[in-house]
Formats: C-alpha cells, sequence, structure tokens
C-alpha cells in the first residue's frame, strides 16, 4: 500500500514541493488527492533528501496545502502496448482519445525507453519510398535512418508530413509496415487535419497517432514522443514491423522543456533552453535503427520549424549533429507555388548511397541524382546571374541551364500533396528534364544508362 503524505509545503505554478518522503525516485509517478476526492496526477521532478519537488500533469487551482494528500507509485510512467494499438488514436499520454475501447495490454513498458547500444546496430541500407520525388530521388531514406525536416512558421509541414505518412511503404513482398505518428503542442484544427487525413485514405489502419494539443501541460508535451517511440519498439522488434516515426513539432518539445526547465530555477543555456537540451533529443532520436538479429526497423522524420527561419538556432543545430542529414523546406520556394517546397540543394540524406542502385531502386539512380544537383546548381548560378546583368549578357548554354531549372522546380520538385510517385516515375521524370540538356553536359552519367535512357521520354 502506497505511503500518503500530508506534507506539501508549496505550490508554485505547476511544481510543488512535499517534505518528509521516503524511499521515493527520480522520475517516479504520483497521485494528489484533492479534499473533494478528485485525483490529480505529477511527476518528480527532483529528490533532495526527504523532499520531493513535484511536477503536476495538471492545474494546480484547488489544491490545498492542508487538506490534499500525496501518494507516489512505485513506478515511472508506462505505456500498455499491443498489436491492437494500430488504427487508433492516444493523447500525449497514451489514454485512447477516439470513442474506442481501452486497449487490453501484452505489456507495460517503462517510456524513456534506452537509446540502442551502437554495437547492436545494423548499418541502414534499405530503401523506404515516401512518393515524394525531391526525397526519393536526391535525398532517399532509408531504413533506421533518422532524417529530420526543417522548416519554419508558416511553411506546410503538416501537409508534407500528412503526405508522407499516409504514401511512405517498404518494397518488397511480405514486408509489414506501420507509421507511428505523434504530434506535440498543435491546434485543435491540425489534430483534426491529420486525424482526417488519415482516415480518407484509409493509411489509419496502419498508423498509431499520439496527439498532444497546444492547451495541454507542458510536461505531457516531454512525455509524448517517448510514447511514440515505446510504441514503435514493441512494434519494430516484438512484431518485426518496419516502423517511420513521424514527430512533429519538435520545436514545441523543446520549448516545453525550457518552460519545465525555467519553473525549476535551472541556469539556463542558449536562448534560455536548458543546457542537457542536446543530451534530451539525443535520448529521443538514437532510440531509431535497426538491430543485429531482429527483423524489423524504427526509421525517424522529427519535424522542426526553425525560429525566425534560423538554422543555426539551437533546436535545428543540435539536431543537425544527431541525425543523418536534414530535409529543408524553402519559403522562395513556397511564395512561387512549388509544393512540397523542398529546397533539394542544402538538403542531405547522409545514408542515401546505401539505399540506391540495383536490386534496391535502379542501376542508374546515382548517376542521374548526381547530375540533376549539379544540373540544378548551375541554372540557378545562372537565374541570379540574369537578375544582375540581365538576360543578353548569358551564354546560350546558361540560357538553357536556367530554362531547366525552372522546368526542374515545377515538374520534379512540385508534386502537389496527393501525389504518389513510385521511384521508377521518379527517375523517368529525372531523365525527361536531362533530356533539356545536350548530351555532352551530361558528364555524371555512364554512357550505356544514356544509351538506356537519354531522350527516350
Amino acid at each position: 500500500m502506497p505511503k500518503e503524505y500530508r506534507t506539501i509545503q508549496e505550490v508554485a505554478g505547476p511544481l510543488m514541493l512535499v517534505q518528509g518522503v521516503e524511499n521515493v525516485h527520480f522520475d517516479e509517478l504520483g497521485e494528489i488527492e484533492l479534499a473533494s476526492g478528485e485525483t490529480r496526477r505529477c511527476k518528480v521532478l527532483e529528490i533532495d533528501g526527504s523532499n520531493a519537488l513535484v511536477q503536476l500533469f495538471e492545474s494546480s487551482t484547488g489544491i490545498n496545502l492542508s487538506n490534499s494528500k500525496v501518494r507516489f507509485l512505485g513506478r515511472s510512467m508506462e505505456l500498455g502496448v499491443s498489436g491492437d494499438m494500430l488504427g487508433r488514436v492516444f493523447d500525449g499520454l497514451g489514454r485512447p482519445i477516439d470513442d474506442g475501447p481501452e486497449i487490453l495490454p501484452d505489456e507495460r513498458r517503462d517510456i524513456n525507453g534506452l537509446p540502442m547500444n551502437p554495437a547492436a546496430r545494423s548499418y541502414p541500407e534499405e530503401f523506404i519510398q515516401t512518393g515524394v520525388s525531391a526525397i526519393d530521388g536526391l535525398n532517399t531514406l532509408v531504413r533506421g535512418q533518422k532524417l529530420p525536416i526543417f522548416s519554419a512558421s508558416g511553411l506546410p509541414h503538416a501537409n508534407l508530413a500528412a503526405q508522407i505518412a499516409r504514401q511512405a511503404k517498404v518494397r518488397g513482398s511480405g514486408e509489414q509496415f506501420a507509421v507511428v505518428f505523434a504530434a506535440m503542442g498543435i491546434t485543435f484544427e491540425e489534430s483534426n487535419f491529420f486525424i482526417e487525413s488519415f482516415k480518407e485514405t484509409g493509411a489509419i489502419d496502419r498508423t498509431v497517432l499520439f496527439i498532444n494539443l497546444a492547451n495541454d501541460p507542458a510536461v505531457e508535451r516531454i512525455a509524448t514522443p517517448r510514447m511514440a517511440l515505446t510504441a514503435a519498439e514493441y512494434l519494430a522488434f516484438e512484431k518485426d514491423m518496419h516502423v517511420l516515426v513521424i514527430l512533429t513539432d519538435i520545436t514545441n518539445y523543446a520549448d516545453a522543456l525550457r518552460e519545465v526547465s525555467a519553473a525549476r530555477k535551472e541556469v539556463p543555456g542558449r536562448r534560455g533552453y536548458p543546457g542537457y537540451m542536446y543530451t534530451d533529443l539525443a535520448s529521443l532520436y538514437e532510440r531509431a535503427g535497426r538491430q543485429k538479429g531482429k527483423n524489423g526497423s524504427i526509421t525517424m522524420i522529427p519535424i522542426l520549424s526553425m525560429p525566425e527561419d534560423d538554422k543555426t538556432h539551437p533546436i535545428p543545430d543540435l539536431t543537425g549533429y544527431i541525425t543523418e542529414g536534414q530535409i529543408i523546406l524553402s519559403r522562395e520556394l513556397y511564395r512561387k507555388g512549388i509544393t512540397p517546397p523542398i529546397d533539394v540543394l542544402p538538403s542531405l540524406s547522409r545514408l542515401k548511397d546505401k539505399g540506391i542502385g540495383e536490386g534496391k531502386t535502379r542501376a542508374d539512380h546515382a548517376n542521374t541524382m548526381n547530375q540533376l544537383f549539379a544540373a540544378y546548381a548551375r541554372g540557378k548560378d545562372a537565374k541570379e546571374l540574369m537578375v544582375i546583368l540581365g538576360e543578353a549578357a548569358l551564354s546560350d548554354m546558361d540560357l538553357i541551364y536556367a530554362k531547366f531549372a525552372d522546368a526542374f522546380e515545377e515538374e520534379y520538385v512540385s508534386q502537389g500533396y496527393m501525389s504518389n510517385r513510385d521511384i521508377e516515375e521518379t527517375l523517368r521524370i529525372g531523365w525527361k528534364l536531362l533530356s533539356i540538356l545536350p548530351r555532352s553536359e551530361l558528364k555524371r552519367i555512364d554512357d550505356k544508362f544514356l544509351d538506356e535512357y537519354y531522350g527516350k521520354f
């Protein structure tokens, strides 16, 4: 029987100090019973001798210092996991919010989990098809990779997140695929958009959703991605599924971390974020990957909106250190009406070379990818020169490259949010665009591929 304490000393905002506690541990869950009989949940943030500082999950309104009781439950936060989670919608603490029945768990797991041991990892090298040409063709996603999307305020990252969640799949027969989608600090309208988007296409049947709204407590926002990753670990390593985890928006998560840190009066780091934010983000990101001896895998796409469009801001900066590349959304392309507005030149997938080629995508993939990058970069340079010097100052070849850059943005990058292109279609569009250029300019492509594909589309 848990001990009950009537020794609440102080309540300050979301924090509460309880004195005279015994055998209480960091991160342990607790319950506060009010004089009215209502119970609220809390979590231990700090232990100092016999004093426990706890964080409230709900409002502190109505907590009477002399009449309220606190009991500690002897466990940290857990999630009941089961294969029945697929197709269900949960709140940030793992409670169903889709009017369906409670989940009967196969087991209960501590949501904090453990980062994967580097020695137990397998190298990520199998292709995941997202149906988005700018990702599949140029910044390929592979199983077990962590590939963040760097967006900015007002850019349509929610549409891109929903598109990837609906369309993503692994190629090959007999492979089970699932999506775990965690949304943190979003509005009710955004939450409704994601749920309806998955229901319309039937993608909800293979998806587990965790939704934390903007008016939910900050401490719940910190738990949400851990809930999602716990569900993903169970599906990947117990049910042998290939799981894609999409976390949006990491900026809201980091702001919640800063809010809790400020409430604890910790010494702030860069821009007021706690000094341990790098470690905290790594504890999430490093739970993705492939394990030796296991068939399943966890691939992660964290999405973050860069404050003030600044990629040197602590959140994208630290995320870039931990993950294997980034997809960057461009405000300039968005203004031009390119959807999705993916800026392919600064985007990068560090593991793409292992996930493409014969038997995975197609033998000509690497050659065409390199040539498209080079041609688009030269085309953008030509267009900048055109702005400064005028069209008459450009050579005939520069004009062809400028034309190529426009066609590349309009046909290859811009595909809309409902278009699902397989890798063959993406490569076909790439070859069609490369045929704008004279064959003598395609110096990065092997002659045998030029003979087979150049000018054929």
